[in-house]
């Protein structure tokens, strides 16, 4: 906060008077909101694992990771007459947020490290947090300042937010006052671009930044919710001379890179057990980064225990993978016929089910639109098709490109129509991947000449939004639109799914046929996770929109959709309700 020294000398004439005046007023209109959030009960671990229908207390509401609000207000017979109730502008920056709701407050985050508590029934702001670092440093996305992180998670009375410099950072939620600040990256160059999940009283988050050669490797982390202090870290690289560490051949640590969980978990209280996705191997080309075997935990299921962090089983999805096909998207936990199951998909569009408890195979459902592996759904057996193994230099096509036909927007999960609604960007890549100097601060993906295509089953559109039957894999319908299906899905128990376009569109369907119900047009892309909320029982739709850290969803328009355009600025939070 910048300090106010005012001195008001009254011997000198009135016009030198009035400015100093005006001078405190413009003062005080720009000083941050520091209100009192009254009445806000503590958020107990019983509340996370079951919360108010009013409430969206998690990243994806609840644990599991489903993204579906019980609210049935909003229907399929009244979806028609929503309109906007209020909005409010978030600062500049690379955005993918989620919004919390508790006791008619919303929190949520801005890029920057910024985090504002609104009413959530008229938007008006009650506190911000602001925290001071020091701009150096860039990372994936840009420089650290200007990127936010795609959540944040709230336990008993604080508010965690994790930085773009791999801090925890935890704030009251009544006064927006700081309480703890850990540095989880010790300098080290590591990065938060997701928010954590509060299980069995920890604070719980996977870095990113990993893809860079160093003398370690990368984490997931447990703090303690109330102190900061660190309970535990587990790497997603095996390491020389541990379990797997020989899935890397020979490899030194230095050169082990990758395996990035930079998308939420989710947590299971009966076993406690979180469940987190990893990235892919670094550099993408396994021809590049020198390994032949699996290159263990990359692209992997982890499945672990939240007091020791242990790894009680892992299952990794594409063994050895070598063209930036991530599978460490949302991990979505159904019980059903008395079998519980993690189901999971990645960049390729293959929907996994795996068993909850043994991390066992249970189906692989391709929803038929890649061409790189063959896979087996009896026994989930992957094997690349030929050519697709391509050498340094050596230029291929295959679908999808490295912006993936899935990717960090969620899929929702409709447990009365027991399906996933899936936001989906088909296309295809021709590309040629280059060497990668090893040494100390080198790495990364790894070179790559690319070009972008339309999907040849969808030559004339990018997006799809896809449900699919969570028994049988069918697909149920499918709605395409021009340009990338730019936001989350969200279901309710009104019977609708929302989702949006990375060209404006905000669509409100049908989750039995798809039938768009509403549709409106925003200022800019409808971009991160919609959610739903409610206050002295009026329900609210609350949906993101913002410019920037779309991975390819900026590219992919502007080169295979020229003549769309969207404004470099202007992010937001639009809420719509019903009439009153």
């Amino acid at each position: 906060m910048l300090p106010i020294d005012i001195r008001i000398e009254v011997r000198h004439m009135n016009g030198r008077l009035l400015v100093v005046v005006l001078a405190v007023i413009l003062l005080l209109a720009w000083a941050p909101a520091t209100a009192q959030v009254a009445d806000v009960t503590p958020v107990t671990e019983a509340m996370l694992h079951d919360p108010d229908p009013a409430d969206w207390l998690n990243w994806r509401r609840t644990l599991d990771g489903w993204g579906h609000s019980p609210l049935d207000q909003i229907t399929t017979e009244n979806a028609e007459d929503l309109h906007l109730v209020w909005s409010w502008a978030l600062d500049a920056g690379a955005q993918q947020t989620t919004p919390l709701v508790h006791d008619g407050v919303m929190y949520i985050a801005n890029p920057g490290d910024v985090v504002q508590a609104l009413d959530a029934a008229t938007g008006e702001l009650l506190w911000e947090y602001s925290r001071e670092v020091e701009e150096t440093g860039s990372g994936a996305g840009g420089p650290r300042r200007v990127r936010g992180p795609r959540n944040i998670a709230i336990y008993e009375d604080k508010i965690y937010l994790n930085t773009n410099d791999a801090h925890v950072v935890a704030i009251d939620s009544r006064s927006g006052e700081e309480a703890w600040d850990t540095d989880v990256g010790g300098g080290a160059g590591y990065q938060y671009t997701s928010g954590s999940i509060i299980a069995d009283g920890q604070v719980v988050s996977g870095l990113t930044g990993c893809g860079r050669y160093r003398d370690d490797s990368c984490y997931i982390v447990a703090l303690d919710a109330r102190t900061g202090q660190e309970a535990w870290r587990t790497s997603t690289i095996a390491r020389p001379g541990e379990r797997g560490g020989d899935t890397w051949g020979d490899l030194p640590l230095m050169f082990r890179a990758g395996g990035d969980a930079w998308i939420p978990g989710s947590y299971d209280p009966v076993t406690k057990t979180v469940f987190f996705g990893t990235a892919q191997a670094k550099p993408w080309a396994r021809t590049v980064r020198g390994t032949d075997g699996e290159a263990l935990y990359t692209n992997s299921t982890l499945a672990l225990d939240t007091a020791t962090g242990e790894m009680k089983w892992y299952y990794q999805h594409l063994p050895g993978e070598s063209h930036d096909m991530d599978e460490v998207f949302e991990r979505i936990l159904v019980e059903y016929d008395g079998r519980r199951s993690v189901f999971t998909m990645g960049k390729l569009g293959v929907l996994w089910e795996l068993d909850l408890e043994t991390g066992g195979f249970r189906s692989a459902r391709d929803i038929g639109y890649q061409s790189l592996i063959d896979l087996d759904p009896v026994t989930g057996t992957v094997t690349y098709r030929d050519g697709m193994l391509q050498e340094i230099g050596e230029e291929i096509h295959w679908c999808p490109s490295t912006a993936g036909f899935k990717s960090w927007r969620a899929m929702s999960y409709h447990p009365e129509a027991e399906a996933f609604y899936i936001p989906l960007n088909l296309n295809c890549e021709t590309g040629t991947f280059g060497p990668v100097e090893r040494r100390a601060g080198g790495g990364g993906a790894g070179p790559v000449r690319r070009t972008n295509h339309f999907h040849p089953d969808s030559p004339d559109h990018l997006g799809e939004l896809l449900a699919l039957s969570m028994r049988t894999g069918e697909v149920l319908w499918r709605h395409r639109t021009r340009t990338p299906i730019n936001s989350a899905a969200l279901t309710t128990a009104g019977g609708i799914v929302v989702a949006g376009d990375w060209d404006r569109h905000l669509y409100v369907h049908d989750a039995t046929n798809g039938e768009i119900l509403w549709q409106t047009r925003l200022p800019t892309s409808i971009q991160g996770f919609p959610i739903s909320y409610a206050v002295d029982g009026r329900q609210y739709l609350a949906v993101p929109v913002g410019a920037g850290g779309a991975s390819w969803g900026t590219l992919l328009p502007s080169e295979l959709t020229p003549e769309k355009r969207i404004p470099r600025a202007g992010n937001g939070v639009f809420v719509f309700a019903l009439p009153e």
